[in-house]
């Protein structure tokens, strides 16, 4: 892929600002979203913080070398909430976070100090382009239902309308013609345009609905920007230190046992040792975008060693462990803008607007649907990556088609396995399924094939 901004080109300082915000609008939905579903009064601001920082410390251990964005982790939801159902009080229960970040952390620690030692050669053999290639493809595709149902959700009303769909697809046509047929610097700036043209298209809608009282029209929910205007626009509306995490947790210290560290200890440990496999992927995808080997430069002991400390920082501000973003990824491949600087200025507008209320509110208006329409050009550009990682594989041999196979279906089927409070992912279980039958078949002769095996010549298709 040609890149408009490689790693370490540095775009001029007022485009820098833009191409950041585009950053954190593409990260922003999922980072805000695990505060909201866990509940018990976590901040979204403060998991905006947390993100921000904990994207420096990633940037600061990989040195400079990887342009990806941290974000708060789905895959941690059940330790989250088991951190909290095994409290004696909400205090306790944000300790236990912490605790919990600091347990996932270690794990990132210590398999980075293996790989330190015996190298990184033995994932390429565990992983080749035929078991990586479709895990990334389904990571992409895992993620196609949260896209299409946002799309079709009033924010609203939270009822199913044609009318949200609507609004979902303005976005991602603005986000498409941005990206296709806009000059250089619009090119760069596909999702701003797509969600400020679905933004749009939803207020008027909802003007519309509010004054014929048609609750069908009504898309857009203000009630966070109203809530502001209301208070009226004062110092400590406009500028609020969110709730962190750390803060709370101080409070519940005292009312942690042993039992309850254990708990914690089983609730996250496992989900470390499953995200592990997700960061190799995520990694491995941006590699391929970027056409450098991140695991062996700066090395995938940096990126662990990144992710972990930057997720247990993540967590002591935001309570929230963090983990590589997809929709940073895509963000990249699809803008071309591999500047790690860009990254460095969206974690830090991420820690500036997490203490500005409006923007926050602003942030937080924006429709669900509006992001689903967004989304499925960022789901599908990874899937896309992923696809792209096997187009030199021979599919004629079967080794390659039951590996891939097995992949796909298992992933996109949704196959989890729960062992207690332990849930593997469905990306994690394709992913080892994939692993055990190329493992299994692995006395098939080499599945890639020169380009010129594979494809008759033009002379020859001529005759």
């Amino acid at each position: 892929m040609k890149l408009v901004y490689n790693v370490e080109d540095k775009p001029q300082s007022s485009q820098l600002v833009v191409y950041a915000f585009q950053q954190v609008l593409a990260i922003m939905a999922a980072t805000i979203a695990v505060p909201m579903i866990i509940g018990n009064g976590m901040s979204t601001a403060a998991a905006l913080f947390g993100a921000g920082v904990g994207t420096l410390v990633y940037i600061l251990f990989t040195q400079r070398k990887s342009p990806v964005f941290l974000g708060s982790s789905f895959a941690f939801l059940g330790s989250m909430s088991a951190a909290f159902a095994g409290a004696v009080s909400v205090s306790a229960g944000y300790a236990g976070l912490i605790l919990g970040a600091l347990f996932a952390g270690l794990v990132y620690v210590v398999f980075a100090l293996i790989i330190r030692s015996v190298g990184v050669h033995w994932v390429n053999k565990l992983m080749p382009p035929v078991v990586i290639g479709p895990t990334v493809a389904i990571i992409g595709l895992s993620l196609a239902g949260n896209a299409v149902g946002d799309l079709q959700v009033s924010s609203a009303t939270g009822e199913h309308t044609q009318w949200a769909v609507l609004c979902g697809l303005v976005a991602l046509a603005g986000t498409m013609i941005a990206s296709t047929y806009g000059k250089k610097n619009v090119k760069l700036i596909p999702f701003i345009i797509g969600i400020l043209s679905g933004y749009v298209c939803a207020a008027i809608l909802t003007f519309i609905g509010n004054a014929t009282g048609n609750t069908a029209l009504q898309i857009v929910n203000f009630s966070t920007i109203t809530a502001l205007v209301e208070d009226g626009i004062t110092l400590k509306t406009f500028f609020s230190v969110p709730d962190f995490t750390f803060l709370t947790a101080a409070k519940g210290l005292s009312e942690i046992d042993g039992g309850y560290i254990a708990t914690i200890a089983v609730a996250y440990i496992p989900v470390a040792f499953v995200v592990f496999a997700e960061h190799i992927a995520d990694h491995k995808n941006i590699s391929s975008i970027i056409e450098r080997d991140l695991l062996s430069d700066p090395g995938l002991d940096r990126t662990l060693m990144g992710d972990g400390i930057g997720s247990f920082v993540g967590a002591f501000f935001g309570g929230c462990p963090n983990t590589t973003y997809g929709e940073s990824v895509a963000c990249v491949a699809i803008t071309k803008n591999a500047s790690v600087l860009t990254i460095i200025v969206a974690a830090c507008e991420c820690i500036i607007i997490s203490f500005l209320a409006p923007f926050v509110a602003f942030i937080a208006s924006i429709p669900s649907c509006v992001m689903g329409g967004v989304c499925m050009a960022l789901y599908g550009f990874i899937a896309v990556s992923g696809l792209k990682m096997i187009q030199r594989l021979d599919l004629d041999m079967n080794r390659n088609l039951f590996v891939i196979s097995t992949i796909l279906i298992s992933g996109i089927g949704g196959l989890s396995l729960t062992f207690g409070k332990v849930t593997i992912t469905s990306i994690a279980c394709a992913l080892i399924l994939g692993i055990a039958v190329n493992y299994m078949l692995k006395g098939d002769p080499d599945p890639i094939k020169p380009d010129e095996e594979r494809y008759p010549k033009e002379e020859d298709i001529k005759e």
